[in-house]
């Protein structure tokens, strides 16, 4: 009995020196993952990249008793590698337009959470700062749900040279902040962002509040927290409540409880999706000859390759009066045969053509 165990556990032994010698490989191979994403702005956390590996991996296992065992293996696994990855982008330097505590911030922390956030006074500065090397990536707002698109951000888009490589979601919750012991009853105004004052007016207006303008509404936390008052209150979110030092007093105060902004992520390198993976969206620029029915013949093209259009937005162009550029996003990859094919026959009908970046929802 002695021997069969002493057997065993030299096995094992034998097992596990091969497997931490393929660890380290994998890790190595982790680090150039790092670092892909680093130059491209691609967060550490691929959720379908992670299902496929754990359906694709699991199905080596022929032993059905053993399978849940390696799963629970493989997602330990990629968790490992995840804080690896996250440890080696420390030093990544994430721009982003307002203040810590705004949305923006928020976001960009919500994809990097340990990449060092860089807070500039502008969108074009944020972007600038991108293409000058100053930051690796930008986080910016190119839509809300409940606002329309942020036209300033399309702009830069067209007329500058970064990538989209990542577009994510975040929910906007409105929270009604004060200061530590604050209540509804005591408060007489709140301060914050127009956009945030329009979006809770009727909370404001069924509480008899008065409100103010702020130039956005992590700024707004900050002012009633230094101003100390339990009269007055901001509007804004928990992190920023937190941020600052503040309670929340009444959690969801905005009208709608479908206000989400999209933001983009941009950076200097492309992620080039070469396969005609499902969920691989396409963003596409262009401006269409001056000639009778091109704008049509365009979209004709786009349809025809199966390029399924979820938005197409026209935006005046800034040095040309009267003349508009196009933002298409669609489903599909321009990267593949397909794609390639398309581009070419679009530029049949396009002055300018550009595809600024192939992505998957995060």
């Amino acid at each position: 009995m002695s021997s069969s165990l002493d057997k065993a556990r030299e096995t094992i032994n034998k097992i596990d020196l091969e497997m931490a010698r393929l660890f380290e490989k994998r890790m190595c191979a982790a680090s150039e993952i790092a670092e892909y994403k680093r130059e491209r702005g691609l967060p550490v956390l691929d959720r379908a990249r992670e299902a496929e590996l754990v359906e694709r991996n699991s199905s080596y296992i022929e032993d059905e008793a053993l399978r849940p065992f390696y799963v629970n293996f493989i997602n330990g696994l990629m968790s490992v590698s995840r804080s690896y990855q996250s440890k080696l982008l420390e030093g990544a330097r994430i721009a982003y337009s307002g203040t810590e505590g705004a949305f923006a911030h928020i976001a960009a922390s919500r994809l990097f959470p340990t990449a060092r956030k860089i807070a500039y006074p502008s969108f074009e500065e944020a972007y600038a700062a991108v293409e000058r090397g100053e930051c690796d990536s930008v986080v910016l707002p190119t839509e809300n749900s409940y606002n329309g698109e942020v036209g300033r951000v399309s702009d830069l888009i067209f007329q500058g040279s970064l990538y989209v490589n990542t577009v994510t979601e975040l929910a906007v919750t409105h929270d009604l902040v004060g200061t530590r012991g604050a209540t509804l009853g005591k408060i007489k105004q709140v301060v914050s962002h127009p956009q945030a004052l329009a979006q809770c007016r009727e909370f404001i207006e069924l509480h008899g509040l008065s409100s103010v303008e702020y130039e956005n509404t992590a700024l707004a936390a900050k002012y009633v927290a230094e101003r100390g008052d339990p009269t007055v209150a901001a509007i804004a979110s928990a992190e920023a409540a937190e941020l600052f030092g503040l309670s929340v007093i009444e959690h969801n105060v905005n009208a709608s409880r479908t206000n989400t902004t999209r933001f983009a992520v941009l950076s200097r390198s492309e992620c080039r999706h070469t396969k005609n993976e499902m969920g691989v969206h396409t963003i596409l620029l262009f401006t269409v000859r001056n000639e009778a029915g091109a704008l049509a013949k365009a979209i004709e093209v786009i349809g025809k390759h199966g390029f399924n259009m979820r938005a197409l937005r026209s935006r005046p162009m800034k040095e040309l009066l009267w003349q508009y550029y196009f933002y298409v996003e669609a489903e599909g990859n321009v990267n593949t045969e397909n794609g390639k094919e398309m581009m070419r026959e679009l530029a049949l009908y396009c002055d300018r053509l550009r595809a600024v970046g192939t992505y998957t929802k995060n």
